[in-house]
């Protein structure tokens, strides 16, 4: 048998990442952040506590990870041709991106939901990424990503260049916040939900897009 190539070890590499996230991720909604340990995590993964640490050194670094993971997938199609400009068809397109992502994988998306219900969790988040502005939106390899931060400039850059096409009473503030409120509220919602009317779904979708583009 001929020894595994680079890009071999790089691929077997990713993959027990993505596990020890997935069974973290998993036990960190079940149980608590808190109440959750390496130890536990790493048994239910089939890895021992040593090797666990060769891809995260802490608790809070495998939680850093799973929610940049998260969010990634959420935004890294955000701004397609990367111009720094939120055009009404990449506006559209980050709508239909959002409902995309949680149909393909809602068990995930629940799990997630109900990590980041968790005071601690929240209180972790804020200490690890908007306090620093440190989370990035990778783009492909050798290009440069986006800060979170960024991004919530873009929207609301967005949403500012429709003052002049508006009354006078148009608050672009307001308008970005009420969105991102429809979008929580949409996403909860639907992962939460038992059943899928995917024509009902998609006729909410086109009623989001029709409000907020």
């Amino acid at each position: 048998m001929s020894p595994r190539t680079k890009k071999q070890f790089e691929e077997i590499r990713e993959e027990r990442k993505a596990l020890i996230m997935n069974t973290a991720l998993e036990h960190f909604a079940r149980e608590g952040y808190h109440s959750a340990t390496i130890s536990h995590i790493a048994r239910h993964a089939g890895i021992s506590k040593g090797l666990m640490y060769n891809y995260f050194e802490s608790k809070e670094a495998l939680l850093a990870a799973i929610i940049q993971r998260s969010v990634t997938e959420v935004y890294k199609d955000f701004d397609m041709n990367r111009d720094g400009f939120l055009s009404e068809d990449e506006f559209v397109n980050f709508i239909r991106r959002i409902a995309l992502v949680l149909s393909e994988n809602r068990s995930f998306w629940r799990l997630f939901f109900q990590l980041m219900m968790q005071k601690e969790v929240r209180e972790e988040l804020l200490n690890l990424f908007l306090g620093s502005g440190s989370l990035i939106i990778p783009f492909e390899k050798g290009t440069k990503g986006l800060l979170l931060s960024d991004i919530m400039s873009l929207i609301y850059d967005y949403f500012g260049r429709k003052r002049n096409s508006r009354n006078t009473e148009y608050d672009p503030r307001l308008e970005m916040n009420m969105f991102i409120i429809t979008i929580k509220g949409f996403a909860l919602t639907y992962i939460f939900s038992d059943d899928e009317d995917k024509e009902f779904t998609e006729k909410t979708i086109n009623r989001i897009i029709e409000t907020f583009k």
